[in-house]
């Protein structure tokens, strides 16, 4: 299980992109500042007005206070535009007040009034001066020790209270609004930003490190995106130099090795047939034969790994032609090998790359069957399908896909038995591959285990 998928399988969900990422954290700030900012506003908004208010209240009770304490105070209180006016005695009972104020029952009840007379504002229903909107009194005291009076100044505060409730459900729905406008603009904006960075990560998935023609765009604007793509580049090409010098170490070793085992091999030929060393030479000639093999599979790798480009010849087969010589090099193996065919397929490609390919699915099968092997050839709509069947012991999930990375044995010891070097399934994939088709294992309808299918794409009719 791969690092990605084993903290997907923990948080048991796909964690968000980087943008999403970006932009979720821009929009939370966002709104936390909207947030902080709002409610400063509103409670600057509040506090200034109440405070104007209860200035204009005060500085009326004031006015009034200095009446009463001049023994001047007129019947009734003049006051200015809808205030309602009271001078209530030590007893609650009203003594004074403007025309629009109730002469029976004062403003404020008693606690009310110690409250007010102490510096509060208080905000009381308008029913209790026969109004329909709330007041909002303030009290001062006067007159003399002997007879102290309070002085109650009530302002109507409805308009305020509903101005205050239009601006709360305003910033209700225009802070939402706000934050969604700022959100569609950041996503697009974080997009724009990250695009050339997912445009370096297409490039660099498309490239496959094998050619130093391929290399990553750099963008112009001269920021950390254009270094990063340059940084790229560069490390691309180290890795091309690194590639090509060992393909070229493994070429030349291979190609070195040729001309000493061929003369060891004529060697012990030459011994076995005039019988000198016993039974030696046979032995000796089996290893040789795996060893030629070897040298044999790494030559072919390295020119698979050295050109990128499709086969050198496209030649049109007869499938039928092809898997019959494929299955008459088995003559004489282990299992039985049997070929079918579905009408008459063909196929463009190499030959020689296809013929390799199949041969070496076969002789994979052929080493771990039980008893047969089945090669079958299946026309598609626009594809021609090659399948191998064994009834061996079959692969698990997870291996199918392990056996195609070089030198790959599931088993070293019978690998190495049965004379396997691990190469020869890589090597039939980077063949199919090159072909431009795929090749992979599946399950196998009874009585066989496992089957490998080719794809190949059928010829366009010339």
């Amino acid at each position: 299980m791969t690092r990605r998928s084993l903290s997907l399988s923990r948080g048991g969900r796909r964690p968000l992109s980087l943008r999403a990422r970006l932009m979720l954290v821009g929009v939370i700030g966002v709104a936390l500042a909207l947030l902080v900012g709002g409610t400063a506003f509103y409670g600057a908004l509040t506090f200034a007005v109440d405070r104007t208010l209860d200035n204009e209240a005060l500085a009326s009770a004031q006015e009034v206070a200095a009446l009463v304490d001049a023994d001047q105070l007129p019947n009734p209180v003049p006051v200015s535009g809808a205030q309602v006016v009271q001078v209530v005695d030590a007893e609650h009972r009203v003594v004074g007040g403007s025309a629009t104020a109730d002469r029976l029952v004062p403003l404020l009840r008693a606690p009310e009034l110690a409250r007010a007379v102490a510096g509060e504002a208080v905000v009381i229903p308008g029913s209790r001066a026969a109004l329909s909107t709330p007041l909002r009194v303030r009290a001062v005291a006067a007159g003399p020790s002997n007879a102290p009076v309070s002085v109650l100044v009530a302002l109507p505060v409805g308009d305020v209270l509903a101005s205050r409730a239009a601006l709360r459900r305003g910033l209700l729905i225009l802070f939402p609004l706000v934050l969604a406008a700022m959100a569609a603009v950041a996503w697009r904006v974080i997009g724009s930003t990250l695009r050339p960075v997912e445009e370096l990560r297409v490039g660099a998935e498309r490239i496959s490190g094998t050619s130093r023609a391929e290399r990553l765009a750099v963008p112009a604007a001269s920021d950390e995106i254009q270094a990063l793509a340059v940084t790229l580049n560069r490390m691309l090409d180290r890795l091309a130099d690194s590639r090509a010098r060992q393909r070229s170490f493994v070429a030349d070793a291979a190609h070195e090795l040729r001309s000493p085992l061929a003369s060891i091999r004529t060697q012990l030929e030459v011994a076995e047939r005039l019988k000198e060393g016993g039974s030696l030479p046979a032995e000796l000639l089996i290893d040789v034969d795996r060893l030629a093999r070897l040298v044999e599979d790494l030559l072919l790798l390295a020119r698979v790994d050295a050109d990128t480009r499709g086969p050198a010849r496209q030649d049109r087969l007869e499938v039928a032609d092809l898997l019959a010589e494929v299955a008459a090099s088995q003559t004489g193996s282990r299992v039985p090998v049997t070929v079918r065919t579905q009408g008459e397929p063909q196929l463009v490609g190499d030959r020689d790359e296809l013929r390799r390919a199949c041969q070496n699915l076969v002789d994979n099968a052929v080493r771990h069957a039980t008893s047969a092997v089945e090669v079958e050839a299946v026309l598609a709509d626009d594809e021609v399908r090659l399948v191998v069947r064994d009834d061996g012991p079959g692969l698990s999930a997870d291996e199918r896909e392990r056996v195609f990375e070089r030198f790959t044995r599931l088993d070293d010891a019978r690998g190495r038995s049965l004379g396997g070097t691990g190469l020869g399934l890589p090597i039939a994939r980077e063949l199919v591959t090159r072909a431009g088709g795929t090749l992979s294992f599946a399950d196998a309808p009874p009585p066989w285990s496992l089957q490998a299918v080719v794809t190949l794409p059928r010829p366009t009719s010339s």
